[in-house]
Parts: C-alpha cells; sequence; structure tokens
C-alpha cells in the first residue's frame, strides 16, 4: 500500500497521458472484437469530435490544477474533512472510503446536478447528443462542462479531505471506467448484472445514454454503482431496446458536427419528451 501511496504522490504526466492514451486505444481495438452495436458510422470523424473535446479537457484541468493542489494541500494540513474527521483505521479501508466519498461528492453530484439544473444541463446536454457511444465518447464534454466538473472535483476533495495521492489515484481510475463503461463492447448479459452490483458496467451506463426520459436521468454513477441504488437513480432496460443519442438533438447536422456542438449551450433550450 504504500508503494501505490508513493507511486501517485509523484505520478508523473506522461504516465497519465499514456494511462488515457493506452485506455483508449485497447478498448478501441477490443471494440472491434466484441462490438455491442455494430454501427454504421465513419469511426475516424466520431472520435475526431470527441478527441478535440478530451484534448480541451486536458487544457482546462492542466490550466486549473493549481486550485486543486492547493485545495488537497490545505485540508492535508489543516486536517479539515470527513476523511479526517474519522477514527483512525487500516490504510486500504481509509483509501477506500476517500474513494467512495470522493465518487459521491466529485462525480455522482455533479452529474446529477448537471441533470437538475439546467444552466448545467445546456453544458452536459454535448455529452448525450452522441448518437455512436463508444470508448471516445467517455470524454465528449464541452469545455465548459469541463470548468463546472473540475468545480465539483475540488468541492469533493475540499468536503472529503483528500491527499492529492489519493485525488490523483481517484482521477486515474476514473479515466479508466469512464472508457470501460463508455466502449461499445458487449459483456456476457450475466456477468455485467453481476458487476453492476458493485461498479458501474457498460450495460448500467449505457442505459443512460438511452435517447429518452426517464432513463437518461438515471444511473449517474461514475465508477462505483452504490450511490445510484442508495438514492434511488437506478434503472434498467434490456440492451437490445437502447437507441442513443438524446431525443431534442437527434439530427447529425446537430449532434455530429464540431461547430454547432460549441455553440449548443448559447442555443434556446429543448424540452424532452418521455417514454
Amino acid at each position: 500500500m504504500n508503494e501505490l501511496i508513493a507511486y501517485f504522490e509523484s505520478i508523473p504526466s506522461s504516465h497519465r497521458a499514456a494511462i488515457l492514451a493506452g485506455g483508449i486505444a485497447f478498448f478501441w481495438i477490443l471494440e472491434s472484437a466484441v462490438p455491442f452495436f455494430k454501427f454504421r458510422y465513419n469511426k475516424w470523424q466520431h472520435a475526431g469530435i470527441n478527441l478535440f473535446f478530451t484534448l480541451t479537457t486536458i487544457i482546462i484541468n492542466f490550466l486549473l490544477a493549481f486550485i486543486l493542489l492547493f485545495t488537497a494541500n490545505w485540508v492535508t494540513t489543516h486536517d479539515f474533512g470527513l476523511l479526517n474527521w474519522l477514527p483512525e483505521m487500516p490504510m486500504i479501508l481509509y483509501t477506500v472510503c476517500g474513494l467512495l466519498l470522493l465518487d459521491l461528492i466529485g462525480a455522482y453530484a455533479a452529474h446529477y446536478f448537471e441533470h437538475r439544473w439546467y444552466l448545467l444541463w445546456r453544458f452536459h446536454l454535448i455529452h448525450h447528443t452522441d448518437t455512436y457511444i463508444d470508448t471516445t465518447s467517455g470524454n465528449r464534454h464541452h469545455p465548459g462542462e469541463s470548468v463546472i466538473r473540475f468545480a465539483f472535483t475540488t468541492i469533493g476533495v475540499f468536503l472529503v479531505g483528500c491527499p492529492m495521492w489519493m485525488v490523483f489515484l481517484y482521477q486515474t481510475l476514473s479515466v479508466v471506467f469512464t472508457q470501460f463503461n463508455h466502449a461499445n463492447i458487449c459483456l456476457p448479459k450475466k456477468l455485467d448484472k453481476i458487476l453492476s452490483f458493485f461498479i458501474v458496467s457498460p450495460d448500467m451506463h449505457k442505459i443512460h445514454h438511452h435517447y429518452q426520459l426517464p432513463y437518461t436521468d438515471s444511473n449517474y454513477g461514475n465508477i462505483f454503482s452504490i450511490w445510484d441504488r442508495i438514492f434511488g437513480t437506478y434503472s434498467y432496460m434490456e440492451r437490445e431496446q437502447l437507441i442513443y443519442g438524446v431525443d431534442t438533438h437527434m439530427d447529425p447536422k446537430e449532434n455530429n458536427a464540431l461547430g454547432n456542438l460549441l455553440k449548443i449551450p448559447f442555443q434556446p433550450i429543448r424540452k424532452p419528451s418521455q417514454e
């Protein structure tokens, strides 16, 4: 455990970049072997749009990283936050508690409020316009949403009281899980169902990308599925019934054009329909 902590305390940027690129490459190849849906689309053009948003997310996180570093150092120095107020415990349990709480506040809560507040939804909507969900879709976030997500992450670090090594560990796991549960892969149904009791499995997350309510407003989890089950936001549907996208933006001229995607948050909001 000490070796793990030491590694993430000073994880090189090159390693983080390698994990991001390596994960995309791995699942990109896997998608060809066991596809969930056999899409008829220009995979490279689709990836180009999503990788553009991935790049903008990286740039924004890099520019704002000093805020996260300051916050993590401050809570550690001042013993502030939920983790620091808990009784002393084994390091493995301390780590699990920290990851769970950071997942709740920095990810689940962020995702939940992005669906509940129209101002935030305007930016998150771009993620849902994707009608060809694959591993590159995981980081399809408008630059405005990247700032929103960063703010929630910082709040999570502050309230949980995470040391910086735990933040880096969580972000690394988040990258891999995001690529995994967005990947256009098909796991055996029973295996996927079992996994969904512990982590956000591909089938579980893809329901969140169904084009109509109420499914769009469910399964908000990032890494751990426990929060959707506790807060009653878990839903299930058969994978064969899935239709990706969001019913307000099903026209390819809107959902598959980079210029329009960047403008969507500033366009009149459209009311979704219910199934």
